[in-house]
């Protein structure tokens, strides 16, 4: 058997499930006073009971002051379809594109309705041809 990564953090003890807003301001509190060089310590020094993969996706997907909230433009989804096509399910690449958009946002905005609306195009595109 090969040697995996690490565990990110010992499993005992460390908590599970909704972030609390305590939490939440325990960690902006640390990173705006320390930053995030260390993911797999920072739980441990902010005095959180979460391990450091749980900490890093809470700051990327939830906290990050530069986050841009809301529904997508049709400019953006219309920018998700044209680079769907050339980049694929790339969706850090795709996300690069988008300041202040994540990755796993854009997946899930493409999952839910433009993959459908695309789908939907292309087969009405395909009955006009024949």
């Amino acid at each position: 058997m090969g040697k995996g990564r690490k565990p990110c953090c010992d499993k005992a003890g460390v908590k599970k499930g909704p972030w609390s807003e305590a939490e939440d301001l325990k960690l902006i509190s640390f990173i705006q006073k320390h930053g995030h060089s260390n993911w797999r310590a920072l739980p441990r020094l902010a005095g959180l009971a979460r391990c450091g993969k749980s900490c890093r996706l809470r700051w990327v997907n939830y906290l990050r002051p530069d986050l841009k909230r809301g529904n997508f433009t049709p400019q953006e989804e219309e920018n998700i379809i044209k680079l769907h096509e050339t980049l694929g399910n790339k969706w850090s690449k795709i996300a690069s594109h988008f300041p202040g958009r994540t990755d796993n946002e854009i997946k899930n905005v493409w999952n839910t309705h433009l993959k459908k609306r695309v789908k939907a195009k292309e087969s009405s595109d395909n009955s006009l041809m024949s």
